[in-house]
């Protein structure tokens, strides 16, 4: 199984190197990416956000970045499976995880605004 991880901040999941997770990966059972979404702008900033047409309050997140970065990641197959994570979203349960686990590829889209 492989699962990729694209986020604005990629230091947060240094953590994928320790605990089950990390013995998963050393003994090849999975393989993981974390993938920053900066990566995948064009501009001098890097800039992954913009403010909404129409106003109103906070940023959005620009689509073109997520489109190369889904460019690069998504098998061909079409057996990747991504998950755009959200706080408001449904929590991830033990069932959930059980229910992904034959999954081939997985591509955790993380986002970061409202929350």
């Amino acid at each position: 199984m492989r699962i990729d991880i694209v986020t604005i901040f990629p230091e947060f999941f240094g953590v994928l190197d320790v605990s089950l997770i990390g013995k998963a990966r050393e003994s090849g059972l999975i393989q993981t990416g974390v993938h920053n979404l900066r990566d995948f702008t064009h501009d001098a900033h890097h800039t992954v956000d913009d403010t909404p047409y129409g106003g109103g309050a906070g940023m959005l997140m620009k689509p073109e970045p997520w489109g190369l970065a889904f460019d690069d990641l998504l098998d061909t197959d079409g057996e990747t499976i991504v998950i755009f994570t959200n706080p408001a979203g449904e929590v991830f349960k033990q069932a959930t995880a059980q229910e992904l686990s034959n999954a081939k590829h997985i591509v955790f889209a993380c986002g970061r605004y409202e929350g």
